[in-house]
């Protein structure tokens, strides 16, 4: 007996294999049309991920099927669509910079065998909300919770200099204005708050010795959310002389490392 197939037979399913490839490929479609901001003609975008055009096209229909792409009729360019934006929105409602640089803290903590901590701004000034200690700490008397002055900590000088906030400035100048003679001894003479903003600003992190803590060295690097705003600080301290305290030093390489990798996870462009 002879079977006839219907003419209107669905097609067979893809095998899976092929089909988790086809998503990478769409994925890179859409990926490198928000690297080229979000907006560009087929053949930028073809050019941009390596692709036929035809291929491309084919892609983006498909994306446009599931409202992840837009299509500008004046101008037929391609835009990332409203779902992107929902997704966009549901990621950065869980880009918690705490919860993100969790792994690096201990990772830090057990690779430098040193004290390391997340602070963000607070409304007193530079607040540690996660500490982490090695196996044996340094004696300390900060701990979660604790206010670090903007002047004299490495992480309140990454404040100071990467927050575009007038309140900081503020509390900036009330420290200064309160310091102790020994205090001022450590800063330089002239513009000391525009000094310090210069300094770490061309270094890209802040690295002080015995200016918060007698006896302990730090080094603080900032994290930036998806927009470029720094939204906490990375810092590690331990004894002044138990490790190279410089911008050039390789715990500062490693925090570098650690901080991009966290702003990645942020969504920062670029790392």
């Amino acid at each position: 007996m002879t079977i006839h197939k219907a003419q209107n037979a669905p097609p067979a399913p893809r095998p899976r294999r092929q089909r988790v490839q086809a998503i990478a490929t769409g994925m890179i479609v859409l990926k490198g049309l928000a690297q080229l901001g979000g907006r560009a003609s087929l053949t930028a975008l073809a050019r941009h991920v390596s692709e036929n055009p035809a291929k491309v096209h084919r892609y983006l229909i498909s994306l446009m099927d599931e409202g992840l792409v837009s299509q500008d009729p004046a101008s037929s360019q391609y835009y990332l669509g409203a779902a992107c934006i929902h997704i966009g929105l549901a990621a950065m409602r869980l880009a918690d910079p705490i919860r993100v640089a969790e792994p690096a803290l201990l990772r830090l903590r057990e690779t430098l065998e040193m004290t390391c901590f997340i602070a963000v701004m607070g409304n007193k000034g530079p607040t540690i909300v996660r500490f982490e200690e090695p196996g044996l700490p340094v004696t300390l008397n900060v701990r979660v919770g604790s206010v670090l002055p903007l002047l004299w900590s490495a992480t309140g000088r990454v404040c100071l200099s990467f927050l575009d906030d007038s309140r900081v400035h503020l509390l900036a100048q009330g420290e200064l204005r309160a310091a102790s003679a020994a205090q001022r001894a450590m800063l330089a003479a002239r513009d000391p708050i525009g000094h310090i903003q210069r300094e770490v600003r061309a270094a890209g992190m802040a690295v002080v010795k015995d200016t918060n803590l007698q006896g302990i060295s730090a080094i603080a690097v900032p994290l930036h959310d998806f927009s470029g705003h720094v939204c906490a600080v990375l810092t590690v301290l331990g004894a002044t002389g138990g490790f190279e305290a410089s911008a050039d030093s390789a715990v500062a390489r490693m925090m570098l490392a650690e901080a991009k990798a966290i702003s990645a996870a942020l969504g920062r462009a670029g790392g």
